[in-house]
């Protein structure tokens, strides 16, 4: 029986999703944890996070044995040997493979306009100041099929670097701002690098024009991406 395991985890205690040789990963802990409970079948993922970057609603299959058929149960069980860092939130029958049947994909950047705190380091970037409409007028540039190539990390091989952006937002929510990106997939390191490119166009250190050339792959401008730490894998969509 196939399952979808709906998980949060935070990211800042992982080498990253994808399996590490030092068994660092997220995926090598949830692969220890479905060994203790029988469990050989290899788990997939809908979309592999780097290092420091979290998940409210990453997506894992995994082909489970008939004697784990209560479902609660094994929700529980896994959680235990999860914890504290990663937590399934849901499990639920599925046929669906978690990545290549994946729809759409949700990703945050969440920024931090309060007083400092280096609590919150490791969950946000701190942003005390900001121009929302200018940011949203910024940030529809990106929305529509481009070939984002200049917007990924280098030494990321790809088939095709042409994505198709359905929602490219910010908005704020208590002393939280929140970029919002919904794309079929992205390339490694863009959402972090469109959200470091609106804020330079923000601050002045970056023309709107030159990033609109970019982003026509005409001349590559600016090549920055922001930490980790606010970016957050939020939703994963199987049908429309």
């Amino acid at each position: 029986m196939r399952v979808f395991l709906y998980i949060s985890y935070d990211g800042s205690k992982f080498q990253g999703f994808q399996q590490q040789p030092n068994k660092t990963a997220v995926m090598d802990k949830i692969i220890f944890a479905l060994k203790e409970l029988g469990i050989t079948s290899k788990p997939i993922g809908s979309s592999r996070t780097d290092r420091g970057v979290h998940a409210l609603n990453q997506v894992v299959h995994v082909d489970i044995p008939p004697f784990w058929n209560d479902l609660q149960k094994f929700q529980n069980t896994l959680n235990c040997l999860l914890s504290p860092h990663i937590f399934v939130r849901k499990i639920s029958i599925s046929s669906f493979h978690a990545r290549f049947d994946a729809k759409k994909r949700v990703y945050r950047y969440v920024c931090y306009t309060g007083k400092y705190s280096p609590f919150l380091s490791d969950y946000a970037l701190f942003l005390p100041k900001f121009d929302l409409p200018l940011l949203n007028k910024t940030l529809s540039l990106f929305v529509g099929a481009h070939d984002f190539g200049f917007f990924k990390k280098t030494g990321s091989p790809t088939k095709s670097d042409i994505r198709s952006l359905y929602k490219a937002d910010v908005y704020t929510h208590k002393n939280f701002l929140v970029f919002r990106f919904a794309a079929e997939g992205f390339l490694r390191s863009q959402v972090r690098m469109m959200t470091a490119a609106a804020l330079a166009v923000q601050e002045g250190a970056l023309h709107i024009e030159d990033l609109r050339a970019q982003i026509d792959k005409k001349k590559r401008v600016f090549t920055k991406a922001l930490l980790p730490c606010g970016l957050y894998l939020s939703r994963i969509y199987y049908e429309f």
